[in-house]
């Protein structure tokens, strides 16, 4: 028998059948380094790269495993999903790159990550960031810290030296994780997620980039009359006028849309400028899923200055499908569709020269009207950036209140 070699950060082998044992479960043992941490890591973590269909499969129906129970979460619609993560179909693709990755512990999936490079996001903003985005995982930091320390290393070799998300796949997307307000389903294209999200990502030393709120409202609020009255000043003193957007118009407004869009938001945080194609690509989403009574237009004689765009919330829909399109479930959408109470106020853009008129209250009341007459009751106005003052007041004057907020997290990798 050899003699024992004792080191004081390991453990003690008695022969080279012990030692061999260990190396079989994955242990690495390391001397003389001066980062243990991360160089002797000790992982029984695999990381695989999506590549195969079946890769693909299981990591769009990973999510199943991670929410099982769990009565708030919405499955998203697996063909969606699908055409959301081809680059063959989605123009976001013409400036961005990604790849999959699945992490396997005993052969099992336990998380996945989209490693993602939006060179427009890069070069508006001046920045060198890789997103990571799709995260889901089990409750396990090895797992985490490996998902994420892919990604950063991916970004690395492009060049890269901020690891930033989740962004899904940007921030005109879905994006961030739910910090507050765990005890209600998410609304239309917000995220939701476990609690411990927020652990992993702190362990794995990720710190907060931004928080974002979305604020509640019902029809009954007590600024009812001062936004009224808000609009009515609108209609005599000024001459901007506003229209619902309909499906024979769609295609032409939509370029309004993107103007004004492209010009309103051009100074936040996180913003990156629709190609046409990408609002080419919303507008075909928009013809299937959009109430036409919920995208106003402002035009200032035949300008177009402002938009407002609410969408029902298709997630009281989409809880009861299971993310699939079966010929049940087609049924089921038509059915439960026409029992939606709720809406998401996505979007609302003004020209910076026209945000101090009272056109922000003008828009509103026209959304609110068109909402009440159509039968919904509540809404959701999502997401704002928790340093955008002007909209988070503006909020806070129409009766809504913060009741939910979600986080962005991000790490220098070099």
């Amino acid at each position: 028998m050899k003699e024992k070699i004792q080191h004081p950060q390991f453990p003690v082998f008695s022969s080279d059948d012990e030692a061999e044992k260990v190396n079989e479960k994955k242990a690495v043992i390391c001397y003389n380094r001066e980062n243990f941490e991360r160089d002797c890591l000790v992982s029984a973590v695999q990381i695989k790269k999506v590549e195969t269909k079946k890769d693909l499969q299981e990591f769009i129906l990973f999510p199943w495993k991670v929410y099982q129970g769990n009565p708030y979460w919405v499955p998203p619609l697996i063909m969606d999903l699908k055409e959301k993560l081809d680059k063959t179909k989605n123009p976001f693709f013409e400036h961005a790159d990604m790849e999959l990755f699945l992490a396997l512990k005993n052969g099992q999936v336990t998380g996945r990550i989209a490693a993602i490079l939006d060179q427009n996001h890069n070069r508006f903003h001046n920045e060198k960031v890789v997103f990571f985005g799709f995260y889901e995982s089990l409750d396990d930091v090895e797992t985490a810290r490996q998902l994420l320390e892919t990604v950063a290393r991916w970004g690395e070799k492009r060049g890269m030296n901020v690891i930033r998300g989740p962004m899904s796949l940007s921030m005109n997307d879905e994006c961030a994780f739910l910090l507050d307000g765990f005890d209600s389903p998410p609304v239309f294209m917000m995220p939701y997620n476990p609690p411990y999200y927020l652990e992993l990502m702190e362990k794995c030393g990720l710190t907060k980039a931004k928080d974002l709120y979305a604020f509640f409202m019902t029809r009954n609020h007590e600024a009812a009359e001062k936004v009224q009255a808000m609009a009515d000043r609108m209609r005599r003193e000024t001459k901007i006028r506003l229209r619902q957007v309909t499906l024979k118009t769609l295609d032409e407004d939509i370029k309004k849309i993107r103007f004004i869009y492209n010009n309103a938001w051009e100074k936040n945080w996180g913003f990156v400028p629709w190609t046409e194609k990408e609002m080419a690509h919303v507008a075909e989403k928009l013809k299937k899923i959009a109430d036409p009574s919920l995208v106003i237009l402002a035009e200032d004689e035949g300008r177009p200055v402002g938009f407002a765009l609410g969408l029902p919330n298709y997630n009281e829909v989409l809880q009861k499908i299971s993310g699939r399109l079966t010929p049940t479930n087609l049924l089921k959408i038509l059915y439960y569709r026409r029992k939606i109470k709720g809406i998401r106020a996505i979007v609302f853009g003004i020209l910076r020269e026209y945000r101090q008129s009272g056109l922000s209250y003008y828009l509103y009341s026209e959304l609110e009207r068109s909402a009440i007459e159509r039968g919904y009751e509540w809404g959701e106005m999502s997401w704002q950036l928790e340093d955008n003052e002007p909209v988070n007041r503006f909020n806070l004057s129409l009766g809504a209140r913060i009741y939910k907020k979600y986080r962005i997290y991000e790490k220098k990798t070099a």
